[in-house]
């Protein structure tokens, strides 16, 4: 069997992560952080009101951490709902402030901790809303003000609302380039890329990792033409047009991902179709005549009928209607109470409780430091463990030293830390490449902004503070039942065992719909993405933080290969194949539910029982599937 490349070292990943910084400057991004937090920390300093201008600059600053790559219509809120859960963090925060509860002050922030990690496990734009609530609450109750409560909120808010007015306003004064496509029809035209990437990689070795690629795209376009909608959104003309010929690109994948099983190499006059029809998404232009395979195999006859398809889709025609795969409200319900939700809202609360009560110990008035460092570094999706705690404690140390330079060579007063706010914010958007560089970029703008606020401490006492940040969450990792590595890939590795079951559920349901199979198809790729990216991130870690996860790849290869033979099964089924008996599918449906129960539970799958691959002769690709199912039951780690 082929086996995954091996993970990175716990010492080695910062190194990767180095390396990711030679991509291009973003520089519409740098020009809207030049222009976020600097004017919004002038314009209170200016008016004789330095509170107003830091907390505005507070949220401005979160609004650009939260300002990555995204189409128009799902900026506002990928920045809008964090920003409106700091401001209800804050304004929690602030009123548990005014009460007075010294030492208490631990275990009145535990329930916000526990609300913040529920939250955080439902997807990434709900990740950044959780920890926004989580600081905002910890500087709101230790940070002093002459500001009411629902004003902090307010001023934080302004500052969100003004980089969302940016974002929407430059383009329009600044105008691009009229050939430069949408973030919408560049999301779509990615998949066909992938799509021709794969069809290029069939029959060799890349086809897998050309298969992953594709994920990741389809993941983008689903997000960027169904996810994160405002309220009464309204389809225009263009939308309606690229959601369809993103189904379209679903029919092509289903077809490509049969030709992946067969293992042929397709042809060069057909694998530049996919590439015809991304060209014809970005320029609007009709895609010319498009190849099509002759119909002599399974995978061959489901992509003559995908291209005639796409032909039809793009000279006009609506195409099939098909599911989108983003999560409802149930979901996003079932996410934040399950177990992931569960175990990561205890964590956060014990980590933010401890850090709070040892910075109530600790001399100085300001200790909402040290809590607020451990909620941003308790977050799971910033990298491995120990790799982000020498991160945090490196780019802190860094920030520091600028900071304090800065304030021990220039002369008293608010201009210089305006300027540093202006800088820093404007260095946000490559800083987010590295969670050292990042650090070492908010730390002397959260300096600047906290000095405006009255804090003058140069600084140093932050560099300890985070350090002992580090040591409890360090801590809290290592222990059992608290959302570590551990949790994390049982819990999404059992959600994609369970997707998986589900989709070959559907194939083998001659009643059910194609919508429906294609749906489910995607949230088995989608939901082994996310096993996959937990099983790197875990391996990566140093014991006892998880380094033995790494023995869980080999399994995640081979759920991907059992949802390629599937797929390939439900196309062979449409052109006339015999159905399996009713037996065996219950028995492959009751193997995959076994095997989610005890990847869930933590034990290991040895006693799986599984049908032989002699049973399943009246659909060959089912022979895969059980073999699939063989395979993941022997690698699988007691």
């Amino acid at each position: 069997m082929r086996r995954l490349p091996t993970p990175p070292d716990w010492l080695t990943h910062p190194l990767r992560g180095v390396r990711a910084l030679r991509g291009p400057v973003p520089w519409a991004a740098v020009v809207r952080g030049a222009l976020g937090v600097g004017p919004v920390v002038a314009v209170g300093v200016a008016s004789g009101h330095m509170s107003f201008g830091m907390l505005a600059g507070l949220g401005a600053m979160f609004a650009h951490i939260n300002d990555r790559p995204a189409t128009r219509a799902t900026r506002a809120v990928r920045i809008g709902l964090p920003a409106l859960a700091g401001a209800a963090g804050l304004l929690t925060g602030a009123w548990l402030g005014t009460l007075g509860l010294g030492i208490w002050i631990a275990l009145a922030l535990a329930p916000v901790g526990l609300v913040s990690g529920a939250i955080s496990a439902v997807g990434p734009v709900c990740s950044s809303a959780g920890v926004q609530l989580m600081v905002l609450a910890v500087v709101g109750a230790g940070m002093p003000l002459p500001v009411s409560p629902p004003g902090r909120a307010g001023l934080l808010l302004i500052g969100a609302a003004w980089v969302i007015a940016m974002a929407a306003l430059l383009p329009r004064a600044i105008p691009a380039r009229q050939s430069a496509p949408s973030g919408e029809r560049e999301a779509v035209a990615a998949v066909y890329d992938a799509l021709a990437g794969l069809m290029t990689a069939v029959g060799s070795d890349g086809g897998q990792a050309a298969r992953r690629r594709l994920t990741a795209a389809y993941d983008a376009a689903y997000e960027a033409l169904y996810a994160h909608r405002l309220p009464l959104h309204r389809l225009d003309g263009e939308e309606r047009r690229l959601r369809d010929r993103l189904a379209v690109a679903g029919a092509l994948s289903e077809g490509v991902l049969t030709l992946l099983w067969e293992n042929e190499p397709v042809p060069d006059r057909i694998a530049r179709t996919p590439a015809q029809l991304a060209r014809s998404v970005r320029t609007g232009l009709p895609p010319g005549r498009l190849p099509a395979p002759v119909p002599d195999t399974a995978g061959n006859v489901a992509m003559h009928r995908a291209v005639l398809l796409a032909a039809r889709v793009f000279d006009g025609e609506p195409a099939p209607p098909v599911g989108a795969v983003v999560p409802g409200h149930r979901q996003r319900l079932r996410r934040a109470l399950g177990p992931a939700g569960r175990e990561y809202a205890a964590r956060v609360a014990l980590c933010v409780g401890v850090s709070t009560a040892l910075a109530q110990r600790l001399p100085g008035a300001h200790w909402y430091w040290l809590p607020a460092t451990a909620a941003f570094l308790v977050k799971p999706d910033m990298g491995p463990l120990v790799s982000r705690a020498l991160s945090r404690a490196l780019g802190t140390a860094v920030g520091v030293a600028v900071f304090g330079a800065l304030a021990t060579l220039l002369a008293p007063g608010a201009v210089w830390p305006v300027v540093v706010a202006a800088v820093c914010s404007a260095l946000i958007p490559v800083s987010v490449r590295h969670f050292a560089l990042q650090t070492a970029v908010l730390t002397p703008l959260l300096l600047a902004l906290v000095h405006l606020g009255g804090d003058t401490d140069p600084g140093f006492t932050r560099l300890t503070d985070t350090l002992l940040a580090c040591g409890v969450v360090l801590a809290a990792g290592a222990l059992p039942g608290l959302g570590g590595p551990r949790a994390q890939v049982s819990v999404r590795l059992s959600l994609a065992v369970r997707a998986t079951r589900d989709h070959l559920d559907r194939v083998l349901t001659a009643e059910a719909p194609y919508a429906t199979r294609l749906r489910l198809r995607r949230e088995a790729y989608r939901a082994l993405a996310d096993a996959r990216r937990a099983v790197e991130v875990a391996s990566a870690e140093h014991p006892p933080f998880g380094r033995d996860l790494a023995a869980w790849a080999p399994v995640v290869f081979a759920l991907e290969e059992i949802v390629d033979a599937a797929t390939a099964c439900g196309v062979r089924l449409d052109q006339g194949a015999p159905q399996p008996e009713p037996a065996l599918a219950a028995r492959l449906r009751a193997a995959l539910s076994d095997l989610a129960d005890a990847v869930a539970a933590r034990r290991p799958p040895t006693d799986l029982v599984l049908p032989a691959g002699a049973a399943v002769g009246d659909c060959a690709t089912l022979a895969d599937v059980t073999a699939g199912l063989h395979r993941v039951r022997d690698l699988a780690p007691g």
